[in-house]
């Protein structure tokens, strides 16, 4: 076998694995499917705008050593993540804090704000919620519920709130203060030379082959290497022999706008549900220094969709139903023959959401239990 390590994905897991495995002189071997490495992070320029071609994505974390490893292979600006919501012709700052309050109320202190949202949870008299509605109203009251949450969710899962579980939404952040910074992480920012360019650097000195369908050819690329990193879906891998895990998906409208701002701001979501996008994403917000083009800017609209096999699987529905079909493909990885030197890992292999930050971690987690020196040892 020529490789130590087959790793399935260059997006961040498979990437974080890779640099790391090769500085414990490793043999590596990356394969991709798509034309391009980075998976859902990759940026690219138009009009010489760095774009977030799956959506927008924000570094942010509190790991310290997750953050000095990142730092080594990208510089980041100072991006706070300042999103605004749209309803009905009225703006509102995210996450709730003072300023969506006095926008929605006009109240101006703590007390007033927080004395409206128990007087709308108190007539709600929900004692144990039944759905997300009735959780997000127990927890946030009518009005923050049906201007900033209903609609909203109600695209981005494809079904009304009455049908959700409660367990979606387990806690509601409200700030008593006027506090846009939409986290809370020690952390945050976007890489000035893109996401791109970080997983370049992540993979310098690693053979990485693109245009690769590694469940097309897994017998003749499995025979290369000692054991497998496989970041796809761990249904596909298995050919969906217990029926598809569920996914919802996003389809991207990407267009060049002939104005210096569109919008002002990078992120401004869409709650009411007759709007059919969840958000546009003005891109050069992200990058400090992109604003002073005068002439041309890019916006993304993003319009949730029903999954299907054809589509690009991007939010796993961790229901009831889901995480037991998860559970008999995780039994098979764990027991099957052709499974045996096979690890699965990231989003897709996990069947879980993951902030990149948290992707980062069980990819040094998987190292550790690898028994090769952690990024500890080698910053």
């Amino acid at each position: 076998m020529k490789y130590d390590y087959l790793i399935v994905g260059c997006g961040l897991f498979g990437s974080v694995f890779a640099n790391i495995a090769k500085k414990n002189d490793k043999k590596v071997l990356v394969v991709e499917k798509r034309g391009h490495i980075a998976g859902n992070i990759f940026t690219e320029n138009i009009e010489d705008i760095p774009v977030h071609k799956y959506g927008a994505h924000i570094f942010h974390t509190s790991n310290d050593q997750v953050w000095r490893f990142v730092n080594r292979f990208a510089s980041f600006n100072n991006f706070v993540n300042s999103p605004v919501a749209y309803y009905k012709g009225r703006l509102y700052n995210l996450p709730f804090n003072m300023n969506t309050f006095y926008a929605m109320w006009g109240v101006k202190t703590p007390a007033e704000a927080l004395a409206k949202i128990e007087e709308q949870r108190a007539a709600a008299d929900i004692k144990e919620p039944k759905n997300l509605e009735e959780q997000a109203i127990s927890l946030v009251g009518t009005d923050i519920y049906q201007i900033l949450i209903k609609g909203y969710t109600e695209k981005q899962w494809g079904r009304d709130c009455k049908e959700l579980p409660a367990s979606i939404i387990k806690r509601l952040p409200v700030r008593l203060t006027f506090d846009n910074n939409y986290f809370n992480a020690r952390w945050q920012g976007i890489p000035v030379d893109g996401y791109t360019r970080l997983v370049e650097r992540l993979l310098e000195g690693i053979e990485v082959r693109l245009g690769v369908d590694f469940l097309k050819e897994r017998e003749i690329l499995s025979s290369m290497a000692h054991k497998v990193i496989f970041t796809g879906p761990i249904d596909a891998f298995f050919e969906c022999c217990y029926g598809p895990l569920e996914y919802r998906t996003v389809r991207f409208d990407t267009q060049i706008v002939p104005t210096e701002n569109y919008q002002g701001v990078a992120v401004v979501n869409y709650t009411e549900r007759e709007v059919p996008y969840t958000r546009i994403i003005e891109h050069k917000h992200f990058v400090f220094g992109a604003q002073g083009r005068k002439d041309v800017t890019v916006i993304s609209r993003e319009y949730p969709e029903e999954w299907n096999l054809s589509k690009e699987p991007y939010y796993p529905v961790n229901d009831e139903k889901n995480t037991r079909l998860y559970d008999q493909y995780a039994t098979l990885a764990r027991t099957r023959e052709d499974s045996r030197n096979v690890i699965f890992g990231g989003r897709l292999g996990a069947y879980r959401y993951y902030d990149m930050d948290k992707v980062i971690e069980a990819a040094f987690d998987l190292v550790r239990r690898e028994g090769l020196h952690g990024p500890e040892n080698l910053i």
